[in-house]
């Protein structure tokens, strides 16, 4: 399995978190998506490496966008 970590800007309640929850588990290969909402910071495991772009991607689906 393979673990990366990413911070996402612009999250404030349940229902950020579950939106991109929702566009990260659409992402091939991703097999669970932990949010911390306070820190932003979203753990994606994944069966296969994950591209930046595709988090990045997914991400701005759901309506935010990566830091950094």
């Amino acid at each position: 399995m393979n673990n990366s970590v990413h911070t996402v800007t612009g999250m404030t309640c349940g229902h950020c978190v579950s939106s991109v929850t929702e566009e990260l588990t659409r992402i091939d290969g991703v097999r669970t998506v932990a949010v911390d909402l306070p820190t932003g910071k979203v753990t994606i495991t994944s069966t296969t490496p994950v591209s930046l772009d595709d988090v990045r991607t997914a991400v701005a689906e759901a309506g935010y966008e990566l830091a950094g």
